[in-house]
């Protein structure tokens, strides 16, 4: 049976009723450019998210993982994103082409804030900057370029309560079932788990880039 809600709040005063307002410090921190604390972060950051949004409105989070510093930056409006080799499904990819407005998430393993970017992105074939994101000598065959309109530092409250990098809280994921499990009951093919598990685990051993 679906949810039935009764309060539901339908304007931005509303919330402002409930949270009230940002302190002026909040507002504060939200600088238009890259500086020296940001990049840092970005450096220092394996693991990003983004957020993407196609010409209907229909929203896209990805995840993106390379090693530290994958993520370059330019100059102080510039960043730039490897698109290694995956499903192709390009979701991200080709909302870009609709709608450039993009949300960048990024994580640093152990430090509990995060470092928020949003601006407008292209998707690039440029050689040389695809030569300069190589892994393992081979380069991604696209480019994501990011224009920074704001980046602020996310205070680091959903971490402390998360636990996220704390391992002795870190729930038990035993139960939960393969990924190629979950391929066969979501797709209902035909193919068994065991194939799709050895195709799974061949896709993360050799073709990673």
């Amino acid at each position: 049976m679906t949810p039935q809600f009764s309060e539901i709040l339908t304007t931005a005063q509303e919330i402002r009723d409930v949270l009230g307002e940002p302190g002026q410090r909040v507002l504060d921190k939200v600088i238009p450019r890259l500086d020296r604390h940001c990049q840092e972060f970005i450096a220092a950051s394996p693991f990003m998210l983004i957020a993407s949004c196609d010409a209907q409105g229909q929203m896209d989070v990805s995840p993106k993982g390379d090693p530290a510093g994958f993520v370059q930056v330019l100059d102080e409006t510039t960043l730039a994103i490897p698109d290694r080799v995956g499903n192709r499904r390009a979701d991200t990819l080709i909302n870009l082409i609709n709608n450039p407005r993009i949300g960048l998430l990024f994580l640093a393993p152990g430090k509990q804030e995060t470092l928020r970017v949003n601006g407008r992105a292209q998707v690039v074939r440029d050689g040389w900057l695809r030569e300069q994101m190589a892994v393992r000598g081979k380069a991604p065959d696209l480019a994501i370029v990011v224009t920074v309109e704001e980046a602020f530092l996310h205070c680091a409250k959903c971490m402390i309560r998360s636990e996220l990098w704390n391992p002795a809280a870190w729930p038990n994921v035993s139960s939960l079932a393969s990924i190629a499990q979950v391929m066969v009951d979501h797709s209902q093919t035909t193919e068994t788990v065991e194939s799709l598990a050895a195709q799974v685990a061949e896709s993360y051993r050799d073709r990673l880039y």
